[in-house]
């Protein structure tokens, strides 16, 4: 369980994952020795699953942003998402109940590489049996 100083040194690292345990410790008023062991222990429980840099994916050159949703045939679902792991460009993927089965949020250079994506790779995969690509114009983070 979480208590309140292990979900201020989440938000904390949220903010700044390149935060020094010095001033993590300084930040939340308790000592080093315990903001490392608590970071430690956040990892060792799988709670931090690592530290990551926050890419502006325009400025590495992915101007083009799309979820895609899909309908599977259900016996192959578990193959399908290890293949649609290993393509370029899906950086997110969710197994989903409702109208359809699985969305991607894919992040590609342009339409040209979005549509080889979606129509060479994603629609050619066995089991997938139909998708629906909604183009993004903007984002914003809350």
């Amino acid at each position: 369980m979480l208590d309140d100083t292990d979900r201020r040194i989440l938000a904390e690292l949220g903010r700044d994952g390149r935060m020094s345990m010095r001033t993590l410790a300084e930040t939340l008023h308790i000592s080093r020795a315990n903001a490392y062991a608590r970071v430690a222990r956040l990892q060792r429980d799988g709670v931090i699953r690592g530290f990551h840099a926050d890419v502006d994916p325009v400025a590495a050159g992915l101007t083009t942003a799309a979820y895609v949703t899909l309908n599977l045939q259900q016996a192959n679902w578990r193959e399908v998402l290890g293949r649609l792991r290993a393509l370029p460009g899906v950086v997110h993927i969710g197994l989903v109940g409702g109208d359809f089965d699985v969305i991607l949020l894919v992040r590609v250079a342009d339409n040209t590489e979005l549509r080889h994506l979606v129509l060479d790779e994603i629609q050619g995969m066995p089991g997938v049996v139909t998708t629906r690509t909604l183009l993004l114009f903007e984002e914003s983070s809350p």
